[in-house]
This record gives structure tokens, C-alpha cells and sequence, in this order.
């Protein structure tokens, strides 16, 4: 079942091989004898292309809920034996890392306090395997390699801001359409499609691309930007929401919602088999920490903006 498992997430007998440590004769055969005990094809192969037959997919989604299932069985017994410990290598996007990030590492180096962290920030794709990373926290487009594990973590909210004196001076946009006439203040290429979707009240979409009066790779930069009267930007709520609070910046077209102002991202790692103690411990703790505090502070953050 691994062996099925590597080969249909790597697309291809040879690359399963090498990720496996398994000569090609030996992933040729376990697939071999896995359809024979099944008795049907999982797998249409030629000497060009490979896919999976429709029992081949159903078989697929069954085995990776069968095999995350024994390894959390297996690594809440190893857990016991091995405490975490030693250096823990993580990369992370920065689209949101600056802000959301921070609490996470902060729980988890204390509660775990024999582990050394090493955190990089990058915009740029990776291989986690050949940069020897343990464990990312990235969107898709940043992911090299087809042999990662992908867990979805978090889709970050976005609002659109400026300054009040930039208001009163310009006026607040009350449609999408009138941001074209704004200095608008946008994401480089590298972290944003440079696209925005505006969801109204009655959930009608408008989908627009301004022209930019100035684009810039880093959130906290244009955050600044906004914050010195040079226009309005499409941030995320987490970098924002101190400043809305305490009126330093207001929000601008609150009746919208929008949609794909920050890539999804996703907790990215290797491979399940003979993960470390310290991996296995920040990525349950990640999922834990994403999927309660940091969902319900973006709720909050958006409905006291609006």
C-alpha cells in the first residue's frame, strides 16, 4: 500500500523507487502483487505515460486514510519512547508568517524547550528535501517536489485599506471598479495573482485587476506604505487589525468580501514514514493552532472592521 501510495503521488515507477529506496524492480513487483491479491488493475501504465484506473483512484483515497491512520497509532507510541529534541528546520511563506506565525513558534518552543527552532521565510519555491527542511508552511505554487505530504491549514482573510487622511482627501471607493482611479498599493507577481474577487451582500462577484501605483514583496512594506497617505492596498486582516482598531487605518468597500487576497497555504513535510518526534510534534500542534485561534481571530479582526 505504500509503495501503490508513492508511485500514484509521484506519477511515475522510477521517481517511487528512489523516494522509497527501493530498486525498480522492486516497486514493479509490490504493485504487481498488490493487484493480484486484489484482482483488479489499479494502474495503466505504457512505456510513456502512467495513470490510475478508476479502481486504482478509489483504492488510493481508502489507503491514505488507512495509512494515516496506523501512523497516528504508531507515533503516539513512538512519541513515548523519543521526546523531541535537536534542531527542527522549518520554512515558511511570508504572506503571513510575519504576524500569524509568531504565536505558533512561541507555544511551541516552549512546549517543547529541547528543541532548537530554525525558521526561514521565502517567497520563492522549494524543495524541502533537497534544502533539508522538515517541515514548510507554503502555498502550492511554492512546492518543488510531487513527493510532499500537503494538509491544508488556512485560507487567510483580506480587507482593503487606507489611511483617513487619504480618505478625506481622495474620497473612499464605494465600488471594486473605482479602485482603478486609487493609488492602489499591490502585491509583487511572486506572492499575489495580482487579481482580486469582490463578493457583494447578494453574492455577486466582480473580479478585478488595477493598475499599480506602486507593487511591493513584502506585507509589512505595504502596510507602511498605507500607512504614510500613499494610497490603498488588499492586506491581509492579521497585518491590519491593530491599526483598525485603534484607527490608524480604516477599511475601505466593507459591504465586499474578498476572495484570494492571500494564497491558501499548507503544512508541507516529507513523507509520514520514520518522522522525527519534533516534526510529528509542530505539525500536530500546527494543526491544532490553525484550525482554532487563528481561524476564529481572523473572524473577529473582519467583523470589527466592518
Amino acid at each position: 500500500m505504500r509503495v501503490f501510495l508513492r508511485v500514484a503521488e509521484n506519477n511515475s515507477f522510477s521517481r517511487a523507487a528512489v523516494s522509497l529506496d527501493l530498486s525498480n524492480a522492486a516497486v514493479t513487483r509490490y504493485i504487481a502483487l498488490l493487484e493480484a491479491h486484489l484482482d483488479t488493475r489499479l494502474l495503466n501504465r505504457t512505456t510513456r505515460s502512467l495513470s490510475l484506473t478508476e479502481a486504482g483512484q478509489a483504492y488510493l483515497h481508502g489507503c491514505r486514510q488507512m495509512l494515516d491512520l496506523m501512523e497516528t497509532i504508531e507515533s503516539s507510541v513512538g512519541r513515548g519512547a523519543s521526546e523531541p529534541n535537536g534542531t527542527l528546520k522549518l520554512v515558511a511563506a511570508p504572506s503571513f508568517s510575519h504576524v500569524e506565525l509568531s504565536p505558533l513558534v512561541k507555544r511551541y518552543c516552549e512546549r517543547y524547550p529541547k528543541v532548537r527552532l530554525d525558521l526561514q521565510l521565502l517567497h520563492r519555491s522549494v524543495d524541502l528535501v533537497e534544502s533539508g527542511f522538515d517541515v514548510g508552511i507554503l502555498a502550492a505554487s511554492q512546492v518543488s517536489a510531487s513527493t510532499l505530504i500537503m494538509r491544508p491549514l488556512a485560507s487567510p482573510r483580506s480587507v482593503a485599506v487606507a489611511s483617513p487622511a487619504w480618505v478625506e482627501r481622495h474620497g473612499e471607493p464605494v465600488t471594486p471598479a473605482q479602485l482603478s482611479a486609487c493609488g492602489m498599493l499591490v502585491p509583487s507577481r511572486d506572492i499575489h495573482t495580482g487579481e482580486w474577487c469582490f463578493v457583494d451582500a447578494y453574492g455577486e462577484e466582480q473580479v478585478v485587476s488595477v493598475p499599480a501605483l506602486c507593487t511591493v514583496n513584502d506585507w509589512i512594506m505595504l502596510r507602511e506604505l498605507v500607512r504614510v497617505q500613499m494610497g490603498v492596498a488588499i492586506l491581509p486582516v492579521a497585518y491590519v487589525k491593530d491599526d483598525l482598531e485603534s484607527g490608524a487605518l480604516v477599511q475601505v468597500l466593507g459591504g465586499y468580501e474578498i476572495r484570494g487576497g492571500v494564497k491558501e497555504l499548507a503544512l508541507v513535510y516529507p513523507g509520514r514514514r520514520h518522522m522525527s518526534p519534533k516534526a510529528r510534534a509542530f505539525i500536530d500542534l500546527a494543526i491544532e493552532y490553525f484550525q482554532s485561534e487563528c481561524e476564529v481571530g481572523a473572524m473577529a479582526a473582519v467583523a470589527q472592521a466592518a
